[in-house]
């Protein structure tokens, strides 16, 4: 079971290298790529219904103990987030057969699609805190390279944005996991946990809060959020589509596991400053979607508003409100790459996608249409789809927690997901409901020769994957209640990595 936990590294790893020696072959190089994906969607559902069914595992690369070894370990949360993270790149790389073109092939878009794809992984299995800023860097380069990818003026600015705001984020991560050496002689999650509490509170709250802006920064949470609109439109669909899959859930990932297992002793203050953080992310990122007419700039705006329901499942920090969280970044990590290879096939080149130049898809791509519909819908939170019952399990949490910060949140996220209801409603008017404008060159062909089924293919799936989840919710609810009931009380995550010596552990 333990070889489960390199797995999710070692595939992408080996894809990329795979794929990298195959680049002057391209249909060798498209097959890699998707077949890599494939396994790694294989790995992730096996790694998930082991750790479901036999508890946490983790494992000593090269046999070397902690706190000397690199710890990989899973809990339920990194085992949904490692399935969903191969469900993505299956989606992906499916429509990048049609959408990527020959120079972005050539200049190395598999190979780096996986190496961001194992970087992910990596923080997302990773058992001590060095790991978790090498795989955030491995990350930050493959999606860098991403970005910029093509060389166009648009990407560039975006770019620069992007790179600035991490490489920030990235001083401040060193900078934490010094002093944190420094102050408790360890850098082990689970040993963490045990020392933390002991430090001095000052110090413990500094180093909150330096990891609260490293990690918000990469989460996209307000005020440090204004990296995301700026970039996600720059790049074509397919690497939109997976960085909104994949790049804020790894900082959500992370503000989780610390505020979980690490920073718990100062709640009152910590999570209550995350709650408030959620309520102005969810209205900033929301009308800022409502105040732009181009279709991608639009959902990256949401994405922004959307970060804030997860970090107000944190805030809130009850198991019912972690299973929401859980819930709302698995529900919207399928629906935004989904909307964004939408709108891809919304404009015959995939390009910019202007809500005043569009009109009458709903006559032309009715499937199209309806697949758009159901996702904005589940967006939105209308029953009975999956948006649904993630923000019912954070509104009904936050009602049970009754204090008037929670209350103002919860009244906050009602308040945004209606305006995220209208903001949905109008791309659908504009795009899709009114006629084409007569200027509308219907005539124009899409770029590339490769067929458009491959533009389709992954959009019926994570349509069909997202109603699935909105009309049968429960094995869901029960895989991510146990992997909250697993952050609220991480015995079984300290006991995993450390065993006995759990209570051998010294104190500073």
């Amino acid at each position: 079971m333990k070889v489960l936990l390199v797995l999710p590294v070692l595939v992408p790893m080996a894809t990329a290298a795979l794929t990298l020696l195959a680049f002057r072959r391209e249909g060798i190089q498209r097959g890699l790529g998707l077949a890599g994906s494939v396994v790694q969607l294989v790995v992730g559902a096996v790694l998930l219904r082991a750790v479901y069914r036999g508890g946490i595992p983790s494992t000593q690369v090269g046999s070397w103990p902690w706190p000397y070894g690199i710890t990989f370990v899973a809990d339920t949360f990194s085992a949904l987030m490692v399935l969903l993270s191969a469900i993505i790149a299956v989606a992906t790389s499916i429509y990048a057969l049609s959408d990527i073109d020959q120079e972005r092939r050539t200049h190395g878009f598999y190979p780096l699609m996986h190496v961001l794809l194992m970087g992910t992984n990596g923080v997302f299995v990773t058992g001590d805190f060095f790991n978790l800023y090498v795989w955030f860097e491995v990350t930050l380069i493959a999606s860098f390279v991403l970005l910029v990818l093509g060389n166009e003026r648009p990407q560039m600015q975006g770019a620069i944005k992007y790179v600035a705001m991490n490489l920030i984020s990235s001083a401040l991560f060193l900078t934490g996991i010094g002093i944190l050496y420094g102050s408790v002689h360890a850098l082990n999650m689970a040993d963490l946990s045990l020392k933390l509490p002991t430090l001095a509170a000052p110090i413990r709250t500094t180093l909150a809060m330096i990891f609260l802006v490293a990690f918000g920064i990469k989460a996209a949470v307000f005020p440090l959020f204004f990296w995301l609109p700026d970039s996600y439109h720059t790049p074509p669909v397919t690497i939109t589509a997976l960085f909104a899959g994949l790049l804020t859930k790894v900082g959500v990932y992370a503000l989780v596991r610390v505020f979980t297992l690490l920073f718990v002793s100062d709640r009152d203050s910590t999570h209550a400053l995350l709650l408030g953080i959620a309520g102005f992310t969810m209205a900033v990122g929301v009308l800022g979607a409502v105040s732009h007419r181009e279709v991608r700039r639009i959902l990256a705006f949401h994405s922004v508003s959307q970060v804030g329901y997860m970090v107000m499942g944190l805030g809130l920090f009850t198991m019912a409100s972690l299973a929401g969280a859980i819930f709302f970044v698995l529900h919207h990590a399928l629906i935004k790459s989904n909307l964004f290879l939408i709108s891809g096939i919304m404009h015959p080149h995939g390009k910019e996608v202007r809500l005043d130049r569009e009109g009458g898809l709903l006559a032309r791509k009715p499937a199209l249409s309806a697949c758009f519909l159901v996702t904005a819908l589940s967006l939105a939170g209308l029953p009975p789809l999956s948006g649904f019952w993630a923000k019912l399990l954070l509104v009904r949490s936050g009602l049970e927690v009754g204090s008037q910060r929670a209350a103002a949140v919860v009244a906050t996220s009602l308040v945004v997901g209606l305006v995220t209801l209208i903001s949905m409603t109008k791309i659908w008017n504009e795009a899709f409901w009114k006629p084409a404008p007569a200027e509308t060159d219907l005539a124009a062909q899409p770029n590339g020769t490769r067929p458009r089924v491959f533009l389709y293919v992954p959009v019926v799936l994570l349509t069909s994957l997202g109603v699935t989840l909105g009309f049968s919710p429960d094995p869901l609810l029960q895989i991510v209640q146990r992997a909250a009931a697993q952050l609220a009380d991480p015995t079984e995550y300290v006991h995993a990595v450390l065993g006995d010596r759990a209570h051998e552990t010294p104190r500073p």
